[in-house]
């Protein structure tokens, strides 16, 4: 299917830059008023979609709305603890909490080697990342990037892919008929842990580089760059063309409201960005805000959808995310996922005992059964987002406004109203939210970009994740953003964790993004404290 690509993030004449040079002749000059006009257009659209999104006009979303305290709607609560994101869905029916709580178990509770008595839990590996999903998401939170070469991986992933070699591949991966050309030995995801007797696949390690960046002022902020590094190999040299994608882990709370926007919110966005990138285009080039939707394979049915969670908005719904997560990050199968996550170059991952259990009906045994799927996709749809704190506070309003002046929610999209379905999510029908997010891909620029084993960028259209390439990322919800270090004092932003702070994640946008971030560097001290409370309140 054809990608919708897409728009830019603030009128040129915002910016100060004009897209055509002073002309003295007339018809220059009509030119250039119709082309402003066009940009006013097309701005105005973008403009429109977010007020139809969120159901009320821009200029209230700018100003302090008391509904926007409640950003999870009325699944939220009001808390600042370092449980902050492990609390269930306020409007949760006490019949459906026993749920949640059983769902937490499965999400908390280690998984272990087969065989064990722990038939319940049992078949971790034989290649394997981690063994719970709370070590990823520590308190359901984000992770981090490893602080040294000594430091361990557990919260950050490594996905792979190889560059498409073939015709077949390249119109495979246009037709989003493949999620990626996977290494023939290595797989699509480096897999550090293996059982006794099965080699890991390799071992992670990073250094960091010192970057400082300087804004108008001169107020220095030293951002630092990750090099990541494969070591100690297990199943021969990685090939230098290889593309490495380090993923930290994302914070679970709100994912059932952002699993609950209909699609079509998500693609009419993606067509007023198009629309916007089209008035600004200078020949063949266009200027700002291209972003697009993926579009993927649904790992159940087999069909076509639009993906929206992972990094790379690689995955349809939430319980195809999870069950890809047991597979890829613990070695473990289920109905969804009924493949050991072995490649066939990899017999002794292939020959190792499995905890696969007999599922009745004539079904394959599994590791992971229907309904303890069926628990941790409810577990996960119902973690809820914290309210905001000092929504009010004039400092956190100042940078509100400045978060909308440098056209943040060009990607940011910040409010939604859910329809009321007729369906079981009954947490999530009807919710007014305040997400901040697109749920869209974007080209963050170079800085941002994946890179090869051999340190180098990849192809610019080189895809590493069905539609998405090395340099397209999902813009990421911002709801609860402010509370992250409270729930865990080393959790980083950004994909790769090497943020450490909000500003220095906000000082790594390029690409699309860049300029935004150079208006950013305009800011004084007192710009930089108002914006930085605006997100602290997220």
């Amino acid at each position: 299917m054809t990608t919708m690509t897409a728009a830019s993030m603030l009128s040129l004449a915002a910016l100060g830059i004009t897209g055509c040079q002073p002309a003295d002749n007339v018809s220059d000059k009509e030119s250039a008023t119709e082309s402003a006009a066009s940009e006013q257009q097309a701005d105005s659209g973008r403009t429109q979609v977010i007020e139809e999104l969120a159901g009320v006009p821009i200029s209230q979303l700018i100003e302090f709305d008391p509904q926007e305290v409640k950003q999870g709607g009325d699944t939220g609560l009001s808390i600042t603890s370092a449980e902050s994101y492990s609390k269930p869905s306020s409007n949760i029916p006490a019949s459906r909490k026993g749920d949640f709580f059983i769902g937490n178990a499965f999400f908390k509770q280690p998984w272990v080697v087969a065989p064990a008595s722990t038939d319940s839990r049992d078949g971790l590996g034989a290649l394997f990342n981690v063994a719970a999903c709370q070590s990823c998401h520590i308190k359901d939170g984000r992770g981090h990037a490893p602080l040294d070469a000594n430091d361990n991986a557990d919260s950050l992933l490594i996905r792979l892919a190889m560059p498409a070699s073939t015709d077949a591949q390249k119109a495979q991966l246009a037709a989003s008929k493949i999620e990626k050309v996977a290494h023939p030995m290595y797989g699509g995801q480096l897999q550090d842990r293996g059982v006794e007797g099965v080699p890991a696949e390799a071992k992670i390690a990073v250094s960091w580089q010192d970057v400082p960046v300087t804004f108008a002022d001169g107020h220095v902020v030293t951002l630092r760059r990750p090099n990541f590094k494969l070591t100690q190999p297990g199943y021969g040299e990685f090939d230098p063309e290889l593309m490495l994608s380090p993923r930290v882990a994302l914070p679970m709370i709100g994912l059932g409201l952002l699993e609950y926007i209909p699609d079509q919110a998500i693609i009419n966005q993606a067509k007023a960005n198009q629309a916007k990138a089209d008035s600004k285009k200078s020949g063949n080039n266009s200027t700002g805000v291209r972003g697009k939707y993926n579009w993927v394979i649904d790992p159940e049915t087999g069909k076509q959808a639009l993906g929206r969670f992972g990094w790379k908005a690689g995955q349809t719904r939430l319980i195809t995310q999870n069950m890809s997560a047991f597979n890829e990050d613990m070695g473990l199968t289920s109905r969804i996922k009924p493949v050991e996550s072995c490649t066939k170059l990899q017999t002794a991952c292939l020959d190792a005992a499995t905890g696969a259990d007999n599922q009745g009906d004539g079904l394959a045994p599994v590791e992971v059964s229907d309904e303890v799927a069926k628990f941790v996709e409810f577990y996960t749809r119902n973690l809820a987002v914290p309210h905001r704190r000092n929504a009010q506070d004039s400092l956190v309003l100042a940078g509100k406004k400045r978060f909308f002046d440098i056209g943040c929610q060009d990607c940011h999209t910040p409010r939604y109203q859910l329809p009321k379905g007729d369906d079981d999510h009954l947490e999530q029908h009807g919710q007014v939210i305040y997400p901040y997010t697109d749920l869209l891909l974007h080209d963050m620029g170079d800085d941002l970009a994946d890179r090869t084993v051999a340190g180098k960028l990849p192809p610019k259209d080189a895809q590493v994740e069905y539609l998405a390439t090395s340099y397209d990322w999902r813009t990421p919800a911002l709801w609860g953003v402010g509370l992250a270090q409270a729930v865990d004092p080393q959790a980083t932003f950004l994909h790769d964790g090497r943020a450490r702070t909000l500003m220095e994640a906000v000082l790594w946008h390029g690409g699309e993004a860049e300029s935004h971030k150079q208006q950013v560097l305009k800011l004084d001290k007192k710009g930089r404290e108002e914006l930085q409370a605006f997100l602290n309140s997220l």
